[in-house]
């Protein structure tokens, strides 16, 4: 008696194969999105010069703070303008008094997602403060401040000084072992801060000079000025980095697997072909077999 196995019709295979692929699509469609990235532009700033200072005259008329800044930028900007005037009263008549002038004073400030950076240049310039029309508190051929962020790099900061310069009237050479003390009897004194950089891991900040100036002139209506003069100074800060673009799902090409409707197979019966189906299909023709049989013993004693 050959073996017996029960197969699905073709028919419902094909129905039930249907329904589980439709039934997986949007569980994979799920998965599919475009892929993007974010990320927050850097920062980035520059000033050609920064004031200060506060004034006292020597009748104590005016007590007045003088905070002026020229081409303070932030990004995305540039400035390009080269004269800085203020006003104070009871100082110059009450006209406007220069503070900076220079045949170049330029700041410019960018950030996009990748880098950010800020630049100064100050070239042929003189700074006055209140009381000293006539004579600069420095002179200077030319500075420069640079900081640079940019993603997945270390923040670089940077300055360019000349060799000397002129404080208050006198030439001063300029050393980068420490701060320079200028003093000139019956003007005033002034302190430089060379060439000062920082980094972090996300920023850089350039100054080329910082000036203390304390100034108390004879004669010219002024009783004190102190405070400080900045120039050429840069600042940025590193862009955050975009998180990594995730790759969309993509749905599987394997065909849906589909497995008999009913109880498991049991061991044994998948080497044959048979499943827990197969005892009661047999059992059936058994039967028949049987029923046939009698049916035959029964037409020969008839016969």
């Amino acid at each position: 008696m050959n073996s017996t196995s029960f197969r699905m019709p073709a028919r419902r295979l094909a129905t039930v194969a249907t329904a589980t692929a439709l039934a997986a699509g949007p569980v994979a469609l799920t998965g599919v999105s475009p892929a993007h990235a974010t990320g927050d532009h850097g920062r980035a700033s520059a000033v050609v010069l920064r004031t200060g200072l506060d004034v006292s005259l020597l009748n104590k008329s005016v007590e007045a703070p003088l905070a002026v800044s020229l081409n303070e930028v932030q990004a995305p900007r540039s400035a390009e303008k080269t004269a800085l005037t203020a006003r104070l009263d009871g100082v110059n008549g009450g006209q406007p008094f220069s503070v900076l002038r220079a045949e170049v004073a330029e700041a410019r400030a960018t950030a996009t997602a990748a880098k950010a950076e800020g630049s100064t240049t100050l070239a042929r310039a003189r700074v006055h403060v209140p009381g000293l029309p006539l004579l600069s508190v420095i002179e200077i051929e030319q500075v420069t401040a640079k900081a640079v962020c940019e993603a997945g790099k270390k923040p670089v900061a940077t300055t360019d000084l000349p060799g000397s310069v002129t404080v208050l009237g006198k030439r001063v050479t300029l050393s980068a072992g420490g701060p320079t003390d200028v003093e000139v009897p019956g003007v005033g004194d002034v302190r430089l801060d060379l060439s000062k950089t920082r980094t972090t891991t996300r920023t850089a900040a350039a100054t080329a000079l910082e000036l203390k100036v304390s100034v108390n002139p004879s004669k010219l209506n002024v009783a004190e000025v102190n405070g400080t003069l900045t120039l050429a100074e840069a600042t940025c800060e590193t862009p955050k980095a975009a998180p990594a673009a995730q790759p969309p799902a993509e749905p599987s090409d394997a065909p849906a697997e589909v497995e008999p409707q009913g109880a498991p197979a049991e061991e044994g019966l998948a080497d044959t072909g048979g499943s827990s189906t197969t005892p009661y299909v047999m059992g059936g023709a058994i039967a028949l077999l049987a029923a046939g049989g009698g049916a035959v013993a029964l037409a020969r004693r008839r016969s």
